[in-house]
């Protein structure tokens, strides 16, 4: 119980003040005067003062509290390497038989585990969650038990007592880590790309200049270089295929190493094509000869070289075919020393004339089967005797024609398997009136029969069913073929038209092997740490697909359809890294987090980062491999660490459970005091 005086005035504290001003000056005139009872009357003020102010002794029952001492346990990813997890226990048990030796303290114990995404430890975060939680004026001791390596240092809060860091690991823990400072997110087809790395020791590592490198690309066997520790180095690399390339890095792991999870990194770069160089040869004048040179030069990642044949087929003037135009047709340069330079080659209603040669024309099957891509949009002249079918490319085209040429309107539709392969799923939705019956776009008014091998696939049908857009697969390349000359219709918007670009550009990315358009693929769509899991196939059913974790792990998945020929799921994973993904026919990997967790950038147990905080608090910092700590009280002010001890600092809190005012003296009693007092001065100032 303690006891404090207060005073509770009788009037305003204004006219109390007035009050001891007239009073002060009364006692003044009498020291003035010299009045031998001037200090009697001083005291009469004072008392009249005092019972004006109205003095009182406040009594407070207070009941004391407990101390807290916060202990914040790291077990981010890592602290669960090596010993770490065993000497956690062992300090946690530690400070917890010494706290409960110090009279009047309590624990409180918060645990810090891997947050989401890659943020990493957030120890600073956890120690103003839990300062939150707690009176400040209760906390006596802030310990960490911890390896140092934190990553919200910011977010570091006014701590109101000293701060202990108990370090895990041991003197003698080294690590050697890769690390990829320099690597874009895309990249040229064709061209080199210079990424940088770097690999470096830390802590107590043994001596070693050179190190392997393994270097993997979307999963398939390694190569292996030899690099030197300690510097950057600069890796040019060109990538084998457009859309995402997955690339990994790896060292082996080295005797006596912390952990070997900072021995890899992981860099997605995606593949793209600088510019697309077309090819177009029309072979006569027609209608769709502008649409196809429009669609093609709007497209500004387009490089277009056309030749249009402009002499009609049926004049017959016997002027030599080398005299037909002001600038020779550069036959040679374009089809036998250049042909390489071209990503695709489009015949649009050619005829043999003897302008190529057999020998040009086969030279065009060889780039095909080397890799080239070949579309023919036929006409009339397809089913002729001048048909280029009729020719060495005969033996890779898709259609042998029938000489049957069908003069009347069809609306082209999409075959089943059409509705299940990338260039044509989902073409009817962009239809100018996708609500109606059929595919919703205009007629064409012509179609050249054919006959399709078994090899290739028909995507598109006309009249009766019969083939109008084949694809196939030569070898390394691919080619394609529309079996009419009228889909210049669809540009024109006749009777609504249709999606002619979007099929367009949907053929050439398909004979260019881009790997969204596939016909079989398998792929993955992250999103944080949720997959969106994707086969695309030309088949009905689809096999369970297999992810191998990080740590070598499987799980097994099952895909729904959700669309003709698209089978898809979702899946949550566990961890950060590196997943490889297979049904037994296609695979993909996919890298999930950065380069190479922030966890795992720095391992070695150190208290730098934290001496700053240990130091502004008086705080210390320990080693559990140092053996058992022990835990003091002292002063608030002195230093709070030693050799083997730590400090906590009473704080002394209390709670008011109640409080008495009594009054000093009751009102007459000062009056009274005051009365006599006045009679004393009287009485002494009067017998002089």
């Amino acid at each position: 119980m303690t006891g404090t005086m207060i005073f509770d005035p009788l009037i305003p504290l204004a006219v109390l003040w007035l009050v001891a001003s007239l009073a002060a000056i009364a006692v003044g005139l009498a020291l003035w005067r010299r009045l031998p009872g001037w200090w009697l009357r001083a005291l009469s003020g004072l008392a009249l003062l005092l019972a004006l102010a109205n003095p009182a002794i406040q009594r407070e029952n207070r009941e004391a509290l407990s101390d807290i001492v916060l202990v914040v346990v790291d077990e981010s990813a890592s602290q669960r390497i090596g010993i770490r997890p065993d000497q956690n226990a062992a300090a946690l048990a530690n400070i917890t038989d010494e706290l409960s030796r110090q009279p009047n303290t309590e624990m409180r114990t918060v645990t810090l585990r891997d947050g989401e995404g890659d943020l990493g430890t957030t120890l600073m975060t956890a120690v103003s969650e839990a300062l939150a939680e707690e009176p400040n004026a209760r906390v006596a001791g802030i310990i960490m038990v911890t390896d140092g390596r934190l990553h919200d240092l910011e977010r570091a809060p006014d701590l109101p007592a000293p701060l202990h860091a108990v370090l895990t690991g041991t003197p003698d823990d080294w690590d050697r880590r890769l690390t990829v400072s320099n690597a874009p997110a895309f990249a040229i087809l064709g061209e080199e790309v210079t990424l940088t790395l770097k690999i470096e020791d830390q802590g107590a590592a043994p001596q070693a200049e050179t190190v392997p490198l393994s270097i993997s690309v979307d999963g398939e066997a390694p190569f292996t270089v030899t690099v030197p520790i300690g510097e950057d180095i600069s890796l040019p690399l060109q990538l084998p295929h457009g859309g995402m390339n997955v690339l990994q890095f790896t060292i082996p792991a080295a005797e006596g190493e912390l952990t070997d999870r900072n021995n890899a990194a992981v860099v997605q770069i995606n593949g793209v094509r600088d510019r697309l160089r077309v090819l177009l040869v029309s072979g006569e004048p027609h209608p769709g000869e502008r649409t196809w040179r429009n669609l093609l030069k709007s497209d500004a990642s387009v490089d277009l070289v056309h030749f249009t044949i402009l002499r009609p087929p049926e004049k017959r003037d016997g002027v030599p075919v080398n005299e037909l135009s002001l600038i020779a047709f550069p036959t040679r340069e374009l089809f036998l020393e250049k042909i390489d330079d071209f990503d695709l080659i489009i015949f649009d209603r050619y005829r043999r004339r003897g302008i190529l040669p057999n020998s040009y024309l086969e030279n065009i099957r060889n780039y095909v089967e080397q890799g080239g891509a070949v579309l023919v949009s036929s006409g009339p002249e397809y089913g002729s005797a001048d048909s280029i079918y009729r020719s060495p490319l005969g033996d890779i085209l898709p259609g042998a024609p029938t000489a049957r040429v069908f003069e009347e309107g069809f609306v082209p539709q999409i075959t089943d398997l059409g509705a299940r392969h990338p260039v044509t799923e989902g073409l009817d939705l962009l239809a100018p009136n996708p609500e109606g019956d059929g595919p919703g776009w205009g007629r064409w008014f012509r179609l050249v029969d054919v006959l399709v091998p078994d090899a290739a696939t028909t995507v598109m049908s006309g009249i009766e069913d019969r083939p109008l857009l084949t694809l196939n697969r030569i070898g390394e390349g691919r080619v394609s073929l529309i079996a009419s000359d009228h889909s210049w219709l669809w540009d024109r918007g006749y009777e609504g038209g249709g999606p002619q670009l979007e099929l367009l550009r949907r053929l050439a990315h398909w004979m260019m092997k881009e790997p969204e358009l596939e016909e079989e693929a398998l792929w993955v769509e992250p999103t944080g740490q949720t997959m969106r899991i994707i086969r695309r196939t030309l088949e009905d059913t689809t096999g369970d697909v297999t992810i191998t974790h990080p740590d070598g792990t499987e799980t097994i998945l099952q895909l729904e359809e959700v669309s003709p020929g698209r089978f898809e799921t979702l899946w949550d994973a566990p961890e950060i890294g590196l997943y490889r993904l297979t049904d037994g026919d296609q695979s993909a990997v996919i890298a999930l987090g950065p380069k190479a967790p922030r966890e795992f950038e720095e391992t070695i147990a150190s208290a730098e980062a934290l001496e700053p905080l240990i130091d502004s608090t008086l705080g210390g910092a320990l080693r559990v491999s140092d053996g058992d700590l022990s835990i003091r009280s002292v002063r608030a002010g002195r230093p709070a660490a030693g050799r083997g001890w730590i400090g906590i600092t009473p704080r002394g809190a209390y709670r008011t459970a109640d409080i008495s005012i009594t009054p000093l003296l009751p009102a007459w009693a000062f009056l009274l005091v005051a009365a006599l007092l006045m009679v004393g001065a009287w009485l002494r100032e009067g017998r002089r």
